[in-house]
């Protein structure tokens, strides 16, 4: 049998051999080989080696989580561009279907529609001048938006008016006074000089 003092002294002198190696000479060996580590420092640490393949495989695992995930996010927004695609198809030929039934006074009628529209530079100035600041293109043409089936539900409420008093065609301001009224008292527009006063 060996002798239990005897290997501890023997484990004591290797100990101390590998730390008389100064750090440098380390260093220098691995600058000399780049990429490659040295057989003395493969053979010493083993436990190293595997901490540095456990973190490598880490990395690995990570990274393909990564790239799944950005895979992921690839394919969500092309289906639906996809689903976008196929509902503006959908709608485009049900408005050519629309379209191709009117009659020529209709089709008139939605020609004008399509081609009104405030101009750009008037909105742009009204919306200056209530806010005081600048405004971006993008603003002026919502705001052109809005005010433009703002106009035609003010339209459609006075040709119902105009038809509800007998009367015909063209549209009279007294009409549009009254459907403007009609459309308040529904609190279908917004009334400015209201005020809601909670405490008296």
């Amino acid at each position: 049998m060996a002798d239990p003092a005897r290997i501890k002294t023997e484990d004591k002198s290797l100990r101390k051999t590998s730390e008389d190696h100064p750090k440098s000479e380390e260093t220098e060996d691995a600058k000399a080989k780049p990429g490659h580590e040295s057989k003395e420092s493969s053979s010493q640490d083993p436990s190293k080696q595997d901490v540095k393949a456990e973190t490598a495989a880490g990395e690995d695992e990570e990274e393909g989580s990564s790239g799944q995930a950005s895979k992921r996010l690839k394919v969500e927004p092309e289906k639906k561009k996809e689903k976008r695609l196929k509902v503006d198809e959908d709608e485009i030929q049900k408005m050519q279907v629309l379209v191709s039934s009117f009659s020529e006074e209709q089709l008139n009628r939605y020609e004008m529609y399509r081609r009104s529209a405030f101009p750009k530079a008037a909105i742009k100035r009204l919306i200056q001048s209530i806010t005081g600041s600048s405004v971006s293109q993008n603003v002026v043409i919502a705001m052109s938006g809005i005010s433009k089936v703002f106009a035609g539900e003010i339209v459609e409420e006075a040709l119902d008016v105009c038809e509800k008093w007998g009367e015909t065609p063209p549209l009279q301001p007294k009409h549009m006074r009254e459907a403007v009224r009609r459309l308040k008292s529904r609190d279908q527009i917004p009334n400015t000089k209201f005020k809601n006063i909670v405490f008296h």
